[in-house]
């Protein structure tokens, strides 16, 4: 087969190197792609949204898969311009990509469907956001309806930040036109987990645990981030948790999609709260978590392709979804600024490393090929993964595996996983 993945991140790197691995695949091109990318796939010069562009060169090169990773040409409809053009394609299409793409569309699906999330209420008016503020319990949550790469939430403590939050978000435009409109939900507490999951529109077969961490600094503070590392699998995802989720909310959301004539086929990203009330959906996405991919995908036995075929023909129920019995742990290299302001183009020493040593795994996110020499490129630059027998063990690897790795303006968190201590 020849496969094109769109996307150019750590997660698109990690869907590469996991479809690599398949019998089934001749050949695989990646656009736009990345450095890293390069040593599985022809990187090809076209952007995630350049849709004609994509379209032309699919059929140009006899494409017999496309692989979408990203969340804007997603949400923006690829998967509906490829299919049009007779391309087999793996994503959901715009009108089911909008459960990651539209906030407001999610709560309001969640509450009709009755599947546990926080209590919330939508606005258009930034006049009536405040008014509702006035009588609210803090802290409070606002979130941006559309995309923001992840960072369009703010957590407020007070009347006065949320009534700031409000302006920044629709009024100041942060997120641009992802603030038209606004989700305001309660604050929960509780252990974040992220359960990817394959979907076929019908059948769902959910993937290994995994948990992400968002803010910048050590110690959850700072700004948030796309995420700074994760693990898998989450020692705080229990088996009756899992029960709950699949009961209430796994196949509950697969149904109510096609309830409303959304049938989705792709992946969903559950974020789960797990709290004193039991767990209740944070958010959704419409594909692979980036960084959860980097430690999901290498633990998973099954060939990729074959499990991407399943969904597409509505044949995901015949699959046993299978995951090697150990743990990893993925530490996010960026750049110092991130994800405020940085510099790039710096050169980047050691990751011949990696090829060594079984089980690491260095997954590029900004990095490009400059007069051959791969240098910065973005704010998360590189994602450090690596296996152990538990949780414990992969940390201490994957921190070990950071080492390997120099650049000028070098920045990460020296807590992910620490939670894990606590179990």
């Amino acid at each position: 087969m020849k496969v094109l993945i769109v996307g150019s991140g750590g997660r698109e790197h990690a869907i590469a190197a996991s479809a690599a691995k398949s019998s089934k695949v001749e050949k695989m091109y990646c656009a736009p792609g990345n450095a890293g990318i390069e040593e599985f796939a022809e990187c090809v010069p076209i952007g995630a949204m350049e849709f004609e562009k994509l379209v032309a060169f699919a059929k140009e090169k006899s494409i017999d898969l496309c692989i979408v990773g990203m969340d804007d040409p997603l949400v923006g409809g690829l998967v509906d311009e490829m299919e049009a053009a007779g391309i087999r394609t793996f994503g959901p299409r715009k009108n089911a990509a909008i459960l990651e793409g539209s906030k407001a569309f999610s709560k309001d699906l969640m509450k009709k469907y009755h599947i546990p999330t926080a209590a919330y209420e939508n606005f258009t008016d930034p006049d009536a956001a405040i008014a509702y503020l006035e009588t609210a319990k803090f802290p409070i949550v606002l979130k941006a309806d559309g995309l923001a790469l992840g960072k369009g939430v703010l957590i407020c403590q007070n009347f006065e930040e949320a009534k700031e939050g409000v302006r920044t978000i629709m009024l100041d435009k942060k997120f641009g036109t992802a603030g038209n409109e606004m989700v305001i939900e309660e604050f929960m507490t509780g252990r974040e987990v992220s359960v990817l999951s394959f979907v076929d529109g019908k059948t769902i077969k959910t993937m290994t645990s995994a948990q992400d961490h968002k803010r910048a600094g050590d110690g959850d503070t700072g700004l948030n981030t796309g995420g700074m590392g994760t693990f898998s699998p989450s020692p705080f995802y229990t088996k009756e948790v899992e029960e709950f989720c699949s009961e209430h909310i796994y196949q509950a959301t697969v149904d109510a999609m096609a309830a409303e004539g959304r049938e989705f086929k792709g992946v969903i990203f559950f974020g789960l709260m797990l709290t004193e009330e039991g767990p209740k959906v944070l958010e959704y996405n419409a594909r692979f978590g980036d960084p959860e991919a980097q430690v999901v995908l290498p633990r998973m036995k099954n060939d990729l392709i074959e499990v991407v075929e399943a969904c597409i023909d509505g044949t995901l129920d015949q699959v046993d979804l299978q995951f090697e019995d150990n743990a990893a742990v993925c530490v996010v290299l960026a750049s110092e600024g991130y994800p405020v302001s940085y510099e790039k183009g710096f050169p980047i020493q050691g990751l011949e490393e990696f090829n060594k040593h079984e089980g690491y795994y260095c997954f590029h996110a900004g990095t490009k090929l400059q007069d051959g020499q791969i240098v910065t490129n973005g704010g998360r630059v590189l994602g450090v993964t690596a296996k152990g027998k538990d949780l414990k063990e992969a940390r201490a690897n994957a921190y070990a595996a950071t080492e390997w790795v120099q650049f000028e303006n070098k920045y990460m968190r020296h807590d992910i996983g620490k939670a894990i201590d606590e179990v």
